[in-house]
């Protein structure tokens, strides 16, 4: 799935879901150590807990962050 961010310095969030479980997450742009660490940590997880853990994550005083579009992509794919 290719989730357009917004509100965050990545544009994009490419990711692959295999029996309700995260793979092959690849940030486009952005902050490209904590995007790859973000993606390694979330990987081989399921959705519902990725979710859960970064839902609501903010950035400084931005509303959203990385992660928090990561979670938004993943409640997208859910629909």
């Amino acid at each position: 799935m290719q989730f357009k961010t917004n509100g965050v310095c990545s544009s994009q969030i490419d990711f692959d879901i295999e029996n309700d479980v995260i793979k092959n997450v690849k940030f486009k742009g952005g902050c490209a150590g904590n995007a790859i660490g973000l993606s390694k940590l979330v990987e081989g997880m399921k959705v519902d807990e990725v979710i859960s853990r970064l839902e609501g994550t903010t950035c400084g005083t931005n509303p959203t962050s990385c992660p928090d579009q990561l979670a938004k992509a993943l409640k997208e794919w859910r629909k």
